[in-house]
């Protein structure tokens, strides 16, 4: 079944959800209704007809079938978008998650330009005429908006391709459309709700729809765990692709700060950002990765990312932890027996996969001001970043400095505060800038207690080449009212603040809930710790796809 339609981009009266015009593009009916702080525009769709189905098939299997012909492109794209109809988008008898912001307009075009390229013998690589999605503070040539989840940008249509959206498709990857996320990516408010933007509305994770997807990738969390893209991307900060990824039942790859270009990506901090693959396995994440990966002339953190750039699905084997030291942040476990045992589990699975695991009892000491240090780091390029950011924007974006954002909230409280405040937008504001002698004292320290005094010194000291643990406890109801719940371990700071790898990967579930095992290496080890992670996955097989129910049901004893 090839369908060959093309896309009319729809303007709605917030935001234009090319969604509708692709269902209707397609044959598929389609009713649009809006939502209480949910200003992306709902669609209702209902169709007898019979799309290829897509659920839970990865982009290798998915190479595989176009390869030997037994789907195009086409018909993918077509998969894909009537099962975000049903799933993501429709609020009667579906699980309405709201991962999705946008599709592209053009998709269909481009799904049939790169099978007409297939058929005349070019063929791109294993992502050729793979569909994936990107978070929105990522740009993307075409006639949609970058948000970022914000209704301030709803007019930041900048036609252009973010550099590590051009390498994607390059590689042959469809851009299928734009996912949800925290708002502002979760930097707006010390008591915010992971997952609500004022463009999208608040993101369910799949595995139970009443629970947080985390932020700030949410969006790219559940539109992977749900099958509605192969693959998508996220960016983190600190824990913005592994928290969502593993609360999400995903594998989420944050790469070495460099390795993969920010430009055009709306900021937060220039020391510490970086997209990053989010799959429903590591082969899938390394796949994406090798296009994402290179470096950009326009950002100088990535002026060595040619050198270390690899095919990095290369070597990936089930033996690879043979041998391997492997040290274990016990002291980072936390105290919830469940999880307690999950990990457990999760270290017999890596010493029958052959890895020598060393306990490290002290993983805390010697951190200082590590915390505060990044916090100081963080406020002060805020500012700078957001602002130089955009500058950049089209003249239709009125919203020119951070404080202009601040002014805009202000005067639409009702749609952009009306779940929680601006403090940090206005603590950010009020900082003095990148030449502040404090800022580049606090960055210096940031980057040496987490990364040489960090790290590589728990590598050192014990002679191991990862350092591992729990990524995360399950997910928390999503509460408006008091903000996120974070309970049980992280292990994203001390990879986020010295910009080193940090791979997780399923490793079970608490009453249905996923929890991921994080393994950290140092920096540019983003090829070992992709192995690694892709070894333990084969050990534990640990992951399951979501149930999409409406709550956790409790196995209580009769």
């Amino acid at each position: 079944m090839t369908m060959a339609a093309s896309f009319k981009y729809l303007s709605l009266e917030y935001l234009s959800l090319a969604l509708l015009a692709g269902c209707a593009a397609i044959g598929m009916p389609v009713a649009a209704s809006s939502q209480s702080g949910d200003i992306a525009m709902d669609a209702q769709v209902e169709s007898p007809a019979i799309f290829y189905d897509v659920e839970e098939l990865s982009i290798a299997e998915l190479s595989d079938r176009l390869a030997r012909g037994d789907v195009t492109s086409s018909e993918l794209v077509s998969g894909y978008i009537d099962r975000i109809g049903r799933i993501d988008r429709a609020r009667e008898g579906g699980p309405h998650l709201r991962s999705v912001i946008n599709i592209m307009p053009n998709v269909l075009a481009e799904a049939a330009r790169l099978d007409a390229e297939r058929a005349a013998g070019k063929i791109r690589g294993p992502l050729h005429g793979i569909p994936v999605m990107v978070k929105d503070n990522i740009e993307v040539a075409g006639p949609v908006p970058t948000t970022a989840g914000s209704t301030a940008l709803l007019q930041n249509i900048t036609n252009r391709d973010a550099p590590m959206v051009t390498r994607l498709k390059a590689a042959g990857a469809i851009i299928l459309g734009k996912t949800n996320l925290s708002q502002w990516a979760n930097i707006r408010s010390s008591n915010s709700t992971s997952g609500w933007s004022s463009v999208g509305g608040l993101v369910r994770n799949p595995y139970a729809l009443d629970r947080n997807s985390c932020g700030s990738s949410s969006g790219s969390g559940a539109a992977a765990a749900a099958s509605l893209a192969a693959g998508t991307v996220g960016t983190e900060t600190d824990g913005s692709i592994t928290c969502p990824a593993a609360i999400n039942g995903l594998v989420g790859f944050k790469p070495t700060v460099g390795l993969v270009s920010r430009t055009h990506i709306v900021p937060i901090s220039h020391s510490q950002d970086t997209a990053g693959p989010m799959t429903r396995n590591v082969r899938d994440a390394a796949l994406m990765l090798t296009a994402m990966a290179g470096s950009d002339p326009a950002d100088a953190s990535t002026k060595d990312a040619d050198t270390y750039a690899a095919d990095f699905a290369s070597g990936l084997s089930a033996d690879y932890l043979q041998g391997m030291r492997i040290g274990v942040m016990r002291d980072r476990v936390g105290d919830n027996p469940d999880i307690q045992e999950i990990f457990d589990a999760s270290l017999r699975q890596l010493e029958a996969a052959g890895a020598v695991l060393i306990d490290i009892a002290d993983t805390r000491s010697g951190f200082g001001d590590l915390g505060e240090a990044e916090f100081t780091v963080l406020m002060v390029e805020l500012k700078a970043d957001m602002n130089a950011y955009l500058a950049s924007t089209p003249a239709t974006v009125k919203t020119r400095t951070l404080a202009d954002l601040i002014a805009f909230n202000k005067a639409n409280a009702d749609t952009e505060l009306r779940w929680f405040g601006q403090d940090l937008f206005e603590l950010a504001e009020q900082q003095e800038g990148l030449d502040d002698p404090a800022y580049k004292a606090a960055k210096r320290n940031a980057k040496s207690l987490a990364g040489p005094k960090g790290i590589d010194r728990l590598l050192r000291e014990n002679d191991v080449r990862f350092l591992i643990g729990p990524s995360n406890g399950p997910a928390w109801v999503s509460d408006a009212v008091n903000g996120d719940n974070f309970s049980g371990p992280s292990q994203s700071q001390l990879p986020a603040v010295a910009g080193y790898p940090h791979i997780t990967v399923p490793m079970g579930y608490i009453e249905g809930l996923p929890v991921g095992l994080s393994i950290i290496g140092t920096q540019w080890a983003d090829h070992d710790v992709i192995k690694a992670g892709y070894a333990f996955e084969q050990a534990s097989k640990a992951r399951t796809k979501p149930a999409y129910r409406a709550t956790v049901e409790m196995l209580l004893p009769k």
